[in-house]
């Protein structure tokens, strides 16, 4: 609220009326009393009790636009914002939990790969040796029989040999001993009882 120069007149009459011109006027001693400047009366014009009405509602109606635009803009687009970041962190945990549930069904599935594999080489690992020690007994079981077909062999021919050096040791004792009853001492022995000498010696 504005105070005009009407306004002042109506509220200082008697001071108009004391204080015609700017110039002064003479009081009753006859003397010019000095006019003052109504620009300098009074409080400053905030803590004057005369305007605290019109403060008081300029106040009210500021603090109202201020609440509407609170409430109509501010406070909505706040809400707004607030909604959209409460909405996104859900969706970041969200796909958080599933990237979480897709690793623990990857670790699981890698588990079981991982035991699979490991019984696949065991099996494998035991074949093969099954099949190796299989292999080693038949080739084991081959060479004992090439050795012993061999050993057959050999027996038999040393029998044979041994047959036939016996053969020729009785010809050769039979020729030796007749060589040596004919020579040293002189007697002429039959070959048949030679022979039966010789045999009967051996026996």
């Amino acid at each position: 609220m504005f105070v005009t120069p009407a306004m002042a007149q109506e509220e200082h009459p008697a001071t108009e009326e004391a204080l015609p011109s700017d110039h002064g006027q003479p009081s009753v001693e006859g003397t010019v009393v000095p006019t003052q400047d109504h620009g300098t009366e009074g409080p400053f014009p905030p803590m004057n009790p005369e305007f605290f009405a019109s403060q008081i509602l300029w106040l009210a109606i500021t603090f109202g636009i201020f609440y509407l635009v609170l409430k109509r803009v501010i406070l909505p687009r706040i809400g707004g914002i607030i909604e959209n970041r409460r909405d996104r962190i859900a969706l970041d945990l969200e796909a958080a939990e599933r990237m979480k549930t897709d690793a623990d069904e990857a670790q699981a599935a890698y588990s079981q790969e991982l035991a699979e594999a490991r019984a696949r080489s065991q099996k494998i690992a035991g074949d093969a040796r099954d099949s190796a020690r299989a292999d080693a007994e038949a080739e084991r079981a081959r060479i004992e029989g090439d050795l012993d077909a061999r050993l057959e062999t050999a027996q038999a021919r040393i029998g044979e040999i041994k047959t036939r050096t016996l053969a020729d040791v009785g010809q050769i004792a039979e020729d030796v001993t007749q060589a040596v009853l004919s020579q040293v001492a002189g007697i002429q022995a039959n070959q048949d009882e030679v022979s039966r000498a010789v045999q009967a010696v051996r026996a």
